[in-house]
């Protein structure tokens, strides 16, 4: 019976002092984000034919 006990009392200081632990750090170096982003936008005006002949004969294009 006493053996039992002293075995119990073995294997649970084995498994406690084998239990994994998790550390929460900062990192050593700062985190880079690398974004490479391309835009392109295209617009489309239309107008009438009315209208496009006194914007060209006003000269505003």
């Amino acid at each position: 019976m006493v053996q039992n006990v002293m075995v119990m009392m073995v294997l649970a200081g084995v498994l406690i002092g084998c239990s994994p632990t998790v550390k929460v750090q900062a990192p050593s170096e700062p985190i880079n984000i690398n974004l490479n982003v391309k835009i392109d936008h295209e617009i489309n005006i239309k107008v009438d034919k009315a209208l496009d002949n006194i914007i060209n004969k006003s000269g505003l294009y």
